[in-house]
């Protein structure tokens, strides 16, 4: 699944990109310190490799993954469930006219490179690659 922006540009702006980076931090330090107390989130170590901001700025969404990839669909439901606290505490952390609502979404990249490696790997492609001078 490819991230798609949806603006005239070829990419994100540098609003969108500096708006993703701020809330993809203090998304971060928000499960570092604890601060949403749900029995599947306090099990868990999640990562936020990505944050991607609609041009509006009105939408986040944030690709998360599990530590050692465990409970991932819990994880994305009791995100969900929380994102209204969440966005409350964003709002303390990040000084913007419009605080965007949270969306949460499993970050697949970990598990379609690990599967293109294994492609890679396998005796007939390794065969293929090879040059016919070796």
């Amino acid at each position: 699944m490819s991230r798609k922006f949806t603006s005239s540009k070829a990419g994100p702006s540098q609003r969108m990109l500096r708006m993703s980076e701020l809330v993809r931090h203090a998304l971060a330090e928000i499960f570092a310190r604890g601060d949403i107390h749900d029995p599947v989130l306090e099990t868990h170590t999640i990562t936020i490799p990505e944050v991607v901001m609609t041009p509006d700025l009105r939408h986040a969404t944030a690709y998360v993954m599990p530590l050692g990839g465990k409970d991932k669909s819990k994880i994305i439901e009791a995100l969900n469930k929380h994102k209204k606290f969440m966005r409350g505490l964003l709002a303390k952390k990040i000084e913007a006219k419009f605080m965007p609502e949270l969306h949460f979404r499993l970050d697949e990249r970990f598990d379609r490179a690990e599967k293109i490696d294994a492609l890679l790997r396998r005796p007939e492609v390794q065969r293929d690659l090879k040059r016919d001078d070796e």
